[in-house]
């Protein structure tokens, strides 16, 4: 499939704090993500987005971000410790992963169109 078709039949723009829009997994009605099947139908391959979670800045910038986005995951806080330094590798990679915006994508787009 190529980009474009997985990008349409899975993918949506979700506005940013600074209205900047993004490109995010589309969530089913229940608000369980689109390839989410009794468990990740594609776990060998998820995307950032999936294999950083929860270790996101916006969860980890205070004890109550934490707590909210606990209350709706049943798998935050049980299982395995992560020690300081695997969620500081973690954040630092989602960081040094850009963000793919509208205005990105577009500008992308045409330059795969012109080749």
């Amino acid at each position: 499939m190529d980009k474009e078709r997985f990008v349409k039949a899975y993918c949506r723009w979700v506005k940013g704090i600074q209205g900047t829009e993004s490109l995010s997994l589309k969530e089913k009605p229940n608000k369980d993500c689109v390839f989410w099947d009794s468990g990740c139908t594609v776990y060998n391959v998820r995307p950032l987005q999936c294999s950083s979670f929860p270790f996101w800045p916006s969860i980890l910038s205070s004890p109550e971000s934490w707590k909210i986005a606990a209350s709706a995951c049943p798998g935050m806080n049980s299982g395995d410790l992560h020690t300081q330094e695997e969620i500081d590798r973690c954040v630092k990679l989602r960081g040094s992963q850009p963000l793919i915006t509208k205005d990105s994508w577009k500008y992308l787009s045409s330059l795969v169109q012109g080749v």
